[in-house]
């Protein structure tokens, strides 16, 4: 199924595609939306936090949705015990460390993307992973669907995205999807 793209190149999610399908491709397009909000910025710009009294900058929302990434699909989805992507980063993974810039932090990120893709490629919408506390307290001890956390994902980035904005607007004026 063929989709157009955005004036800046991504991919726009196809507006008549099945269920998986449109999941997966607007993850990817929110996926895509981070990267862009982090183009052409310099290393002091990436670093930078902006929007008083928030301490949140756009190298450590790369380094959070790659922790993000992780925890849902390899702890969570495939039960995997996995160390934190960034030892330092905190449970959030948003303190940055003085000798990590953007692109070890954007490969990163693209890693725990392919690792993602690849631990769900076979899986069904229905097959669920065992979240571990504290999130089976109010998730339950039933686990959550694929499904669940596909649209949980879309939500965290472009929840997120929506940060990067405010933030790009910022540094450099920079506005839009």
């Amino acid at each position: 199924m063929s989709t157009g793209t955005t004036p800046d190149g991504r991919a726009f999610p196809p507006p008549r595609a099945g269920e998986r399908a449109t999941l997966e491709s607007w993850l990817d397009f929110h996926r895509a939306t981070l990267e862009l909000k982090c183009a052409g910025l310099d290393d002091a710009q990436l670093r930078l936090a902006p929007v008083p009294p928030s301490s949140m900058t756009l190298l450590g929302l790369v380094q959070h949705l790659a922790e993000i990434e992780r925890n849902w699909f390899q702890r969570v989805f495939a039960g995997l015990r996995v160390p934190p992507v960034y030892e330092e980063g905190g449970p959030d993974a948003f303190t940055l460390s003085p000798d990590r810039g953007i692109e070890e932090a954007l490969a990163a990120w693209r890693a725990e993307v392919a690792r993602s893709r690849e631990i769900t490629a076979a899986a069904l919408l229905e097959d669920t992973g065992i979240p571990p506390a504290p999130e089976s307290a109010y998730l339950g001890e039933e686990g959550v669907s694929l499904r669940w956390i596909l649209v949980h994902l879309i939500e965290e980035y472009a929840r997120h995205n929506g940060h990067a904005d405010l933030i790009r607007e910022c540094l450099d004026g920079t506005t839009g999807a």
